[in-house]
């Protein structure tokens, strides 16, 4: 069963986390966010695909981790006085689950994707 992928306006975003998104040629959007220690999210996810991607970077230049994942449903962001973060849900039919991403004041990812 489709499912639509619900995500914020850019004006959300960029209340959330202080960044505004970019657009890549197919409609995408782009998010670059950075830790207090110099780490990088860059963030990408496509409503119309219902998908995100995922890449961290450390602070020297090495990529720690690069996700790509379909089926995506839900996408909002969180931010308090010191953390800010991304939560994307999923849902393919068969398993469901959460994809969270702390982003400040240290990058963090944690997934869960089950058999409901």
């Amino acid at each position: 069963m489709y499912r639509e992928f619900l995500t914020p306006d850019d004006e959300e975003v960029f209340e959330a986390t202080g960044e505004w998104p970019d657009a890549d040629e197919s409609g995408a959007r782009i998010l670059t966010l950075h830790d207090d220690a110099g780490q990088s999210i860059f963030f990408s996810y496509d409503a119309l695909g219902r998908s995100v991607r995922i890449r961290w970077v450390n602070d020297q230049g090495a990529e720690m981790l690069d996700v790509f994942r379909e089926s995506a449903t839900r996408l909002f962001f969180t931010s308090g006085n010191s953390v800010k973060g991304i939560s994307i849900d999923f849902h393919t039919g068969e398993c469901a689950g959460t994809l969270e991403i702390q982003v400040t004041p240290r990058i963090s990812v944690s997934d869960r994707l089950l058999f409901p």
